[in-house]
This record gives C-alpha cells, structure tokens and sequence, in this order.
C-alpha cells in the first residue's frame, strides 16, 4: 500500500496527552503545529518537541514563527524577531558607507535577513521544532491602491487586515531578494522554508480567517506581479502554502482547492516541485467551496484532491477534540471509498522538510560565532 501521512494536526497544551499520542500515531497524521498555548518555557517546549519524537521520528514539528506579531514564542531568550515590513525600509532606506555602522540601502538589507532567517530557525531547532512557515511572500499593497482596486467601496478599502507589515514590501523583486536572503538564513540553520500565500494574498483587504476574500484581477496581472516570486524562488523554495482566497477569473474555488492553481499555474507553469501544505482547514475562507459549506473531510479531500500533499487543522484539540478525530476517520473512510488516494511523491515532499543533521543545542547556539554576528545584523 502506497504511504502518505497528509496530516498536521495540533494538541491543546504544554505536553502530550495520552489521546495526544493516539492521535500522532496514526498512520494518517504526519505532523503538528504548534501554538502558543504550548509555549511555557524553552525546557518544556524542548521536552515536548523530544516526547513527540518519540510516538514516531518522522512527525514533522512545525509552526508559525515568522517574526513581528507572528510569532509564537517569545520569552525566556527566544529573540524578538522584527516583522519582515522593517526589512523592506532596510531596504529603501538611503545605503550607508561600508564602514558605517548604520544598516541601510539593498545589500544591507539582504544580510539582515539573512541574520533573520538564521536566528529564527537556529533558535527554533535548538528546542526540536522542525519547520516554521515563513517566508510570507505577499505584496505589501499600500492603502492607495487597494482603494482604487475597489472604487464602489463607501470609504474604500484599508491595507490587507491579515497581511500588513509581515509582507517585505510592495515590489515583487525586493520580496523575492529579501526572501530568498532569508531562506538562505534557514538554510543555514538546517531548517526548510515555506513560501506563502500562492498566488498572493496582499491584494485583498478580508482576513481569511473570517471572510471569504475574492480578488477580481486577471490571471496576467497576477502572474506578473504577486505570483512572481514563485517563480523567481522555484530552485529555493522549499514549501508553498495556498491562500484561502477566491481568484474568480481564474477558478471559482479558493486556490488551495483549485487543480487550476496548484498543478496547472504552480507546478506547471511556475516550475513549484516541492510540498504544497493547505492554509488551516477551520479558516472561513476553506469552509465554502463551489458555494457548499462543508466539512474538514470534504474540505480535506478536495484540498488533496486538487493537488495539495499535506492538509492543516489547527486549534481543534482544545477540548474533546472531536473535531480532529473526526477528520481522521473522515480521511480513513474516504481512502478506503476511493475518494482520495495517497500519493508516494507527497510522502517523500514530506520527508524532504525533516532537517538533515543534528541541532546546536541552546547554550552551545549563544556562544556560536555565526549565531552572535547574525544578531548584530538584525534591525
């Protein structure tokens, strides 16, 4: 039988439960993702990274850690990581002489989030978390041009709610340069990337997370902007996450359900070889597809169906859990009808974001030369 662990669920607290480990276990879940609510100090985060190693190795540990208000561990000498926005102005700001101690103007820049990418991901392997899903790829689209996007609008339309300042910048190239910079930081941590969210998210002003957005442009305007760094970043990127966004003139579903994007534009055209993850399956913006609301099963087949590896369900422990049990059996009753089918070049995707090589542990990683100079670098 073909393997496929297409999965990534979460747990409700600071250690495993024993429903926890069931869970894990099962031949179907192929990762976590991780919280807050599971953050209570770098020993306990460490001690669970280790427990949950130990239902089984392969389970990718991974989290939202991107740096600015995304960033789920904080505390007890994680460092404050700056929004990716503080990057771009490093950027735009006038270059200071080589000499200089100021940090300002393009290569400048690309070195800060170099340092970023590294200390992100250093720091997260040193306590045993995998991958983290950053870089934010968006545009960061200024209020003017939101409003003249959407001209009906009474008192027109405010900068991306859910984007904003975790975007680089405006310009598709600074976005590609700062991010590829910064993968390259994660890259050397031994930490794997995950670009986001295909084919942009930035243009909308709805949060997914509540709304349904739809974006009205052209599959040319597009590709020619906010889906550019996709393409500019196939050879780097190691992980794509789709936006749970409507492109109507392109497809009638949201792209993380659409064949249309995933494999047509993404894979296809954009030459994207790596792990497709879905957005979380309980975001408003996935549970209305083809104008049906639907289940996380249904909403977990067609994510699959369409072209995703690996399908995410996050804050559905808190409590019973009943919710994330039932997309387990949902999934198993689906493979055993025929509804979705497990793919071995998913399950190898999966495999591919492990980190290779072992982590420098916290108090060696304080004192690494490469470690201090990175945090010299940031802004």
């Amino acid at each position: 039988m073909t393997l496929h662990a297409p999965l990534i669920i979460d747990i409700a607290g600071l250690t495993l439960t024993k429903m926890d480990r069931q869970r894990l276990a099962h031949p179907l879940v192929g990762g976590l993702i991780l919280f807050a609510r599971n953050w209570h100090d770098r020993a306990q985060l460490t001690a669970l990274c280790r427990s949950i190693k130990k239902v089984r190795s392969d389970l990718l540990i991974c989290v939202d850690h991107e740096g600015g208000r995304v960033q789920r561990f904080k505390t007890d000498g994680f460092t404050h990581l700056p929004p990716m926005r503080a990057l771009g102005h490093m950027w735009m700001a006038e270059p200071a002489a080589t000499n200089a101690a100021k940090k300002a103007g393009p290569m400048d820049a690309t070195n800060a989030a170099t340092a970023c990418g590294y200390v992100l991901g250093a720091e997260l392997r040193a306590c045993g978390v995998d991958l983290s899903f950053t870089p934010v790829l968006d545009l960061d689209y200024p209020d003017e041009d939101l409003t003249a996007a959407h001209p009906a609008a009474k008192d027109g339309v405010s900068r991306s709610s859910v984007i904003g300042d975790r975007a680089f910048a405006r310009d598709p190239r600074v976005v590609s340069l700062l991010a590829k910079s910064l993968m390259h930081g994660l890259h050397l941590s031994g930490m794997a990337n995950c670009g986001k969210h295909f084919p942009g998210h930035g243009f909308v002003a709805a949060d997914s997370h509540t709304d349904i957005p739809v974006d009205k442009r052209s599959l040319k305007a597009i590709l020619a902007d906010d889906a550019a760094p996709y393409r500019w970043l196939n050879t780097v990127t190691s992980s794509v996450m789709p936006a749970h966004v409507i492109y109507p003139k392109v497809d009638g579903r949201p792209a993380g359900f659409s064949s249309r994007w995933l494999n047509d534009i993404l894979r296809g055209q954009l030459g994207f070889n790596g792990c497709i993850f879905s957005d979380d399956l309980s975001m408003a913006g996935a549970r209305l597809i083809d104008g049906q609301e639907v289940s996380y099963t249904q909403a977990a087949v067609a994510a699959l169906n369409a072209g995703c590896d690996m399908v995410l369900l996050c804050n559905q422990s808190v409590g019973d859990g009943q919710p994330v049990d039932e997309l387990i059996a949902g999934l198993t009753e689906a493979q055993l009808k025929g509804q979705w089918q497990p793919v071995d070049a998913s399950e190898l995707r999966r495999h591919a974001l492990l980190p290779q090589g072992s982590a420098l542990a916290w108090d060696d990683l304080m004192v690494n030369p490469a470690y201090m100079q990175a945090l010299d670098w940031l802004p």
